[in-house]
């Protein structure tokens, strides 16, 4: 079984296809080999919406296009090629539809129903290493979860282009589960707009809180600014490369991203090539100012050549 699809109903977990609930649906496939890797959408997503379920686009193995294309990310983190130790992908859903508040207090019961099914798969499966990759709204779910979470129950958290707040994501990591977690914090200076707009249509935890895409900083954490062309190059070095930024604007680009994938699924299934501490040892630690690449005035790099992107 490749992929196990779950929504959360209001706080409960319960399977996607059966709307079962989780302990009466857990497959044997959970006492397998190979890491577990549960993904979470972000923004105007809806399970079940013929028009914006999750689980026939992104988190799909063959997504579908609604109504725009986007690459499979379970295919992508290595799922899907019948191998005995590729693990247990995870397709987690929740309903992020409606105005963006209404979505940030919906992600709070969505991070405690993944709570539930993260304590569910290690009282199943207590040898496997649980990674989480989430998008967007995706990231407050994940940061939710670790509240409820004894420590060690997740080695690490990818947060792509997140949408949650500096003083949220410190709290979260301050927990016993997020103090042994890991953090990456995906950012671009092409999600500056939605950053924007993130911090004034929802409430701040507290006065003057930043968006995490502003970057923030813990002992456990390190932010990956995407679009800064110093963090490319070390990455290429370390043998991770990932296509040079093509947009000014763009929310989705931590996962669009020619080879951006790949590095998240090296981050998973090859943490020794990855060391947290050489991570914050050699990238930047301070990203670039907002509004930097919207308003640069030299031009863009140009789109990788098609040789590069095969």
């Amino acid at each position: 079984m490749a992929i196990m699809r779950i929504n959360a109903l209001g706080e409960t977990p319960v399977l996607h296809a059966r709307q079962t609930a989780l302990e009466t649906g857990l497959p044997a496939a959970v006492g397998g080999a190979g890491p577990v890797v549960i993904m979470v959408h972000g923004y105007k997503y809806q399970p079940g919406n013929p028009n914006h379920c999750p689980h026939r686009h992104i988190l799909s193995l063959d997504p579908q296009h609604l109504p725009w294309r986007a690459p499979s990310w379970p295919r992508q983190l290595g799922f899907g090629l019948g191998r005995a130790d590729e693990g247990l992908a995870v397709a987690f859903g929740w309903d992020a539809r409606g105005t963006l508040q209404q979505a940030q207090l919906r992600a709070v019961g969505a991070g405690r129903a993944l709570a539930q099914v993260v304590r569910a798969l290690k009282a199943r499966a207590p040898q496997r290493d649980i990674h989480v990759v989430c998008h967007s709204l995706g990231s407050d779910v994940a940061l939710e979860a670790l509240h409820r979470l004894p420590a060690g129950a997740v080695q690490r958290i990818i947060s792509l282009t997140g949408a949650s707040y500096q003083s949220r994501a410190n709290r979260a990591l301050q927990t016993p589960a997020g103090r042994t977690a890991e953090f990456f914090n995906v950012t671009s200076r092409e999600n500056d707009a939605f950053d924007f707009l993130f911090e004034r249509l929802t409430r701040r935890p507290v006065p003057g809180d930043r968006a995490i895409g502003q970057g923030f900083e813990a002992p456990n954490a390190v932010t990956l600014q995407l679009d800064c062309l110093d963090t490319l190059e070390h990455l290429g070095q370390m043998g991770h490369p990932i296509g040079l930024p093509e947009r000014r604007i763009c929310h989705w680009s931590s996962y669009m991203r020619p080879g951006a994938l790949r590095f998240y699924k090296r981050l998973i299934r090859q943490p020794e090539r990855t060391p947290l501490p050489l991570m914050q040892q050699v990238l930047p630690k301070t990203p670039a100012r907002r509004w930097s690449r919207l308003l640069a005035l030299r031009p863009l790099p140009g789109p990788m050549p098609i040789w590069q992107r095969i």
